[in-house]
């Protein structure tokens, strides 16, 4: 049984990494747990809850020298030096940004888990923190912008006056920017949005957002689920259109990141001059250089034009409960990924993509980075072939026409006057019914509910009818097959009107749901 050590951040830290819940789901992976007195106290969560959780509470020694060191932000020099060589650190790390901190675990002789490194792969969601913290921080990005904003988002017709909407643009439809729509929008302003993928603008428009299209011939692809690098002509549609609606919204969230690279700039100082006194700009990439010309790393900006600029870098942390539980999820989920036998021993297997991407440094080795990972496969260009003449679809000549009913009547006429009694009146009681039912069913509409209902239930009234038929007939088999039919057919008619009315009671306002 390995102990896990939850340790205590720095002061500017408002996260930790496993809450009390969190906690219970560790032991039941046959962990032993070790919380650093008052780790969970700035996300208010005491020592006593975590206690009561079955969790120990200990100094930062003993924290630090557990064999699984688990932390919201990367280790410091200061940190990896107390740490036991062997010892495995799980916490967000940047792997591509920092490759000094990499050469320190290694030198340390430590193994890395970078949660910020997982694979963007359906069954890696579950753990993808950096995803669970950019929807809270878009949502916390609208509250910041509201309260320096100082007016209404939604508008409003009073006896004073008439109020307008704030006009909200989001730079950027991922995770973080549908947060901030979604949020914007319920709070009553009007919301537009941009992306390089035309794909996003359903979303936008599902959560009452407007997508604004940048229209240039380039399609944007993703081989690894994160946004890539746009083309020049791109860049400069986009920036047309960042001046023309920067001079007439109110407030602008950005959230373009590249993973491995510097944050694009989308705002010019010019945009920045261009927006009304009193406007709002966050600038949620201003940790990786900011996509906002003069904003600033955990600052509040304030430009001569009386402009606004947030760069803060804790949104999530602003929100430190629930973010602390989303991050501890996060753990929880990849500690199940590591603990097959759930025997409290951390087992990593490279031939499984998402342990291989996280695994930063194993043993004091340098793993990053790891081999790519497939997430949406790129459009194959199809080969240049020559279409085939389409073979012309084989048409019967009125003669052929002719020659075939002729001889199917002949067959009629043939079985009617030469087979004998019963069977020419039950040939044409069959031939009839084929006729009557296909106009029938045929025939029936399709308004209240769907065509396959409306022919079933057609065809169960044809059973019904042929049923009750042979109620009277004197053989006791036949009576009690008819009464069968009778009865399921009725059930199939009644059963499927029943339904046709609960759909339409769905759809109409004030309808049960």
């Amino acid at each position: 049984m390995a102990r896990l050590g939850i340790v205590k951040e720095g002061s500017d830290e408002t996260r930790v990494s496993a809450t009390p819940d969190t906690v219970a789901k560790l032991l039941a992976l046959g962990y032993e747990v070790v919380v650093e007195r008052g780790a969970g106290a700035a996300s208010s969560f005491p020592d006593s809850q975590y206690k009561t959780a079955g969790a120990t509470v200990a100094d930062k020694k003993k924290a630090w020298s557990s064999e699984i060191v688990m932390k919201v932000n990367a280790p410091t020099d200061a940190e990896i030096a107390t740490m036991v060589p062997g010892t495995t650190v799980i916490s967000m790390m940047s792997p591509a940004l920092r490759p000094e901190l990499l050469a320190a675990l290694a030198k340390r002789g430590l193994t890395a888990i970078a949660l910020d490194a997982v694979p963007r792969i359906s069954r890696a969601q579950s753990m993808d923190v950096l995803s669970s913290m950019a929807n809270l921080g878009g949502y916390r990005a609208v509250i910041e912008s509201a309260y320096e904003f100082g007016r209404l988002f939604t508008g409003q017709v009073t006896a004073a006056g008439k109020v307008p909407p704030a006009k909200v643009l989001v730079a950027g439809a991922g995770v973080a920017g549908l947060a901030a729509i979604g949020t914007a929008s319920s709070m009553g302003a009007i919301v537009r949005a941009t992306d390089p993928r035309p794909e996003v603008a359903d979303q936008v428009k599902s959560i009452g957002g407007e997508y604004v299209a940048v229209d240039v011939e380039e399609k944007m692809t993703s081989s690894d689920g994160y946004a890539k690098a746009t083309s020049d002509a791109y860049d400069r549609r986009a920036a047309e259109i960042y001046s023309e609606q920067a001079r007439d919204v109110d407030i602008i969230i950005t959230t373009a990141l590249i993973p491995g690279r510097p944050a694009p700039k989308l705002l010019t100082e010019a945009d920045v001059a261009s927006m009304k006194p009193g406007s709002v700009i966050v600038d949620m990439a201003a940790g990786m250089g900011g996509n906002v010309a003069g904003s600033k790393a955990g600052k509040r900006v304030v430009t001569a034009n009386g402009v606004v600029i947030l760069g803060y870098t804790d949104l999530p942390g602003r929100l430190p409960q629930q973010a602390s539980q989303l991050f501890g999820t996060n753990m929880v989920n990849l500690l199940k990924l590591v603990t097959p036998e759930k025997d409290g021993q951390l087992i990593l297997d490279f031939d499984d993509v998402v342990q291989r991407a996280v695994t930063v440094v194993q043993d004091g080795t340098v793993m990053w980075p790891p081999p790519p990972v497939q997430v949406s496969a790129a459009p194959v260009a199809a080969a240049a072939e020559e279409k085939a003449e389409p073979t012309p679809a084989r048409v019967m000549s009125p003669v052929q026409k002719g020659f075939l009913k002729g001889l199917g009547l002949a067959t009629v006429l043939a079985i009617c006057a030469f087979a004998p009694a019963p069977l020419p009146q039950h040939f044409l009681v069959l031939m009839l019914s084929v006729v009557v039912g296909f106009y029938v069913i045929g025939k029936v509409h399709h308004a209240l509910h769907t065509p396959l209902m409306s022919v079933t239930n057609a065809i169960s009234g044809i059973v019904v009818v042929g049923a009750i038929a042979q109620l009277t007939s004197t053989n006791i088999v036949v009576q009690v097959l008819a009464a069968i039919g009778v009865l399921l057919a009725s059930i199939n008619i009644f059963g499927g009107f029943a339904v046709t009315l609960r759909m339409l009671k769905m759809f109409s306002k004030g309808g049960t749901k």
